[in-house]
């Protein structure tokens, strides 16, 4: 089992907070930085100082660390042109020494898109559009040195492109999909995704979703062990009771909810909670952490949970 720290920069965090928790996270030892990639707000925050765009965000950590992996849960793709986005993840990828992980979507957030002007189709149509930017992602990444990419799409065709830069990382950097669609969902992380991800799923969900993603393996003749599993959960861990439930009063939140919905209690907890994960087939978890100024957290979980996995 792996722990991957995972960020929600909307909610309220410049570019130095960003960083801060990064390297504290590299120093710690875990496997990843992420971040969502929003442009508002969510809830009671305030979002101030304002939203920081996430590839941006990734471009400057691939400098200003050295050694953690950094990605995005998830971008959407209602935010970017899939030709643009190839070329900036294998920039970063670059910039990184190979070591971006690009988590794609169909976005979600309506109200994001109307605050900043972005189109935002229905749910069908947004993803036939992702299907299509999976498809010119990893083709322009694919195609051999000096030969040229040609897409037929009805949303992105490509003609007579050169499909340049490369990402450092080869075959291509990682890709993760995820989501709890119960049809779409499974066949495009069967054909596209190098790791499935499920944000806030309780365990018996994760099954099932885990299960129709193989099955959707099966179909195509895929490996489903060729797959990295993952979830995503809010984290909130204290020595004691009572610093449990001041992490928690943070972040806006009951000891008890978190304790049922995320990885939440003492150490011993989380790790009791890690531990139905992984028997659902979880094999990577990725810590939701609300509170960017409490980098003791992060430490805490690096020596009393990280280490005993």
């Amino acid at each position: 089992m792996e722990l991957r720290i995972f960020t929600e920069p909307q909610q309220g965090a410049s570019y130095d907070q960003l960083l801060a928790v990064a390297r504290c996270a590299e120093d710690a030892g875990y496997g990843a930085f992420f971040r969502s990639d929003h442009y508002l707000r969510m809830g009671d925050a305030s979002g101030e100082p304002g939203p920081t765009d996430a590839w941006t965000t990734l471009a400057g950590l691939a400098r200003d660390t050295s050694r953690i992996r950094l990605g995005t849960l998830m971008t959407a793709a209602t935010f970017r042109l899939p030709g643009p986005l190839a070329i900036t993840v294998a920039q970063v990828d670059q910039m990184s020494g190979g070591r971006v992980e690009l988590g794609i979507g169909t976005g979600w957030y309506a109200d994001e898109h109307t605050a900043y002007g972005i189109p935002f189709p229905a749910l069908g149509e947004r993803f036939d559009r992702l299907e299509e930017q999976l498809a010119v992602i990893t083709g322009l990444w694919s195609t051999p040195a000096g030969e040229r990419f040609q897409y037929d799409g009805r949303y992105y065709p490509i003609v007579d492109s050169p499909a340049l830069p490369k990402p450092v990382q080869q075959p291509r950097p990682p890709i993760l999909l995820g989501g709890m669609g119960p049809k779409r969902t499974p066949r495009l992380a069967a054909r596209y995704a190098d790791e499935f991800n499920l944000p806030f799923a309780s365990v018996p969900d994760t099954v099932a979703q885990f299960d129709r993603v193989r099955a959707a393996c099966t179909e195509v003749g895929r490996d489903p062990a060729e797959m990295t599993w993952s979830n995503a959960l809010v984290l909130c861990c204290g020595r004691d009771d009572a610093e449990v439930a001041r992490r928690a009063a943070a972040i806006g939140r009951e000891p008890d909810e978190l304790r049922a919905n995320g990885l939440a209690g003492t150490p011993a907890e989380v790790l009791d909670t890690i531990g139905r994960y992984a028997q659902a087939g979880s094999q990577r978890i990725y810590l939701q952490v609300l509170d960017l100024s409490d980098l003791e957290h992060l430490e805490l979980v690096a020596s009393e949970v990280m280490a005993k996995l």
